[in-house]
């Protein structure tokens, strides 16, 4: 069997992987325009090169404490079944190849809502690399906000 390629990433110091096939290009921050009502994981809409392309805040998807206000997000650009979409992250990894007798399911202790978007994890020397379902990423579904207007 070959080797698994993945192109990596990371998220307030977590490492995650997206299979490389999967991955259209990684670019530096680029201007976003705001989306009003749009959920709040989306942060905004980016021109790649004349193609508009909805930027998914992966930090906000998953749970995870907002970026420092100073931290320019790197996008990593994914193929979807509706079309490029844009995840913003911390900081571009290196490719990396993996056996799939480095796989593991996703840990038990992860939040369900969170363990949905895992599809499991790679042991590599040092540390476990989280494997994103980027469909799953992708979708906009939110829970309702809780109202906050008296009934």
């Amino acid at each position: 069997m070959p080797a698994l390629q993945f192109c990596t990433f990371y998220l307030d110091g977590l490492l995650f992987g997206i299979e490389l096939k999967g991955v259209q290009e990684v670019i530096r921050s680029l201007e976003m325009t705001q989306v009003p009502l749009a959920p709040k994981v989306v942060s905004g809409l980016i021109n790649l090169r004349g193609q508009i392309v909805t930027a998914v805040d992966l930090r906000q998807r998953l749970e995870l404490d907002i970026r420092p206000p100073d931290a320019l997000p790197m996008n990593v650009v994914v193929r979807s079944e509706d079309g490029a979409v844009s995840f913003l992250v911390d900081e571009i990894g290196d490719v990396v190849e993996v056996e799939d007798s480095t796989f593991e399911p996703a840990p038990e202790m992860l939040r369900a809502s969170v363990r949905s978007m895992i599809l499991g994890v790679h042991k590599l020397k040092d540390r476990l690399m989280h494997v994103l379902d980027t469909e799953k990423a992708c979708e906009m579904t939110e829970s309702a906000e809780p109202a906050s207007v008296g009934a």
